[in-house]
C-alpha cells in the first residue's frame, strides 16, 4: 500500500507561484515509481499535468504545461514536488498526486494508477 498526502495549495494572485509537495508512506522503497499530477475542476474530469520516475528523475509532460510547470522530487523525504510559475485563473482547481509501483508505457494515462492523495485546492484570482 502507499499513502500520499498532498500539500502546498493556496491562493495566489495571477502570474504567481506555488509548490505543492506530494509526500508518499506505507510503501518499502520510493525508488521505482511513477508519481503523477492531476488537477480537476467540479464538473470535469481529472487532467493530467505530467509524471515523474523515481528511479531516474525522468519526468512527462502533458502539452499544456509548456515550461510553467515543473515535477521534482527528494528521495531521502520520499517527496515528489510540482512547482508551478506563471499561474492563471484557468489553473484554480484541486490538485491531486497519484502512485503507481513500477514501469508503465505511458505515465499520462490516469488508468495507470493505482494510488491516490486527497487533494489540495489551488485558487488564482486576477
Amino acid at each position: 500500500q502507499m499513502r500520499l498526502v498532498e500539500s502546498g495549495g493556496g491562493s495566489v494572485e495571477v502570474g504567481g507561484s506555488l509548490r505543492l509537495s506530494c509526500t508518499a508512506s506505507g510503501n518499502t522503497y520510493f525508488i521505482g515509481q511513477y508519481i503523477g499530477w492531476f488537477r480537476q475542476v467540479p464538473g470535469k474530469g481529472r487532467e493530467v499535468i505530467g509524471a515523474i520516475w523515481t528511479g531516474d528523475d525522468s519526468t512527462y509532460y502533458s502539452d499544456f504545461v509548456k515550461g510553467r510547470f515543473t515535477i521534482s522530487q527528494n528521495n531521502p523525504a520520499n517527496t515528489v514536488y510540482l512547482q508551478m510559475n506563471g499561474l492563471k485563473p484557468e489553473d484554480t482547481a484541486m490538485y491531486y498526486c497519484a502512485g503507481r509501483v513500477g514501469p508503465v508505457e505511458n505515465p499520462l494515462l490516469e488508468s495507470v494508477y493505482k494510488f491516490w492523495g486527497q487533494g489540495t485546492q489551488v485558487t488564482v484570482s486576477s
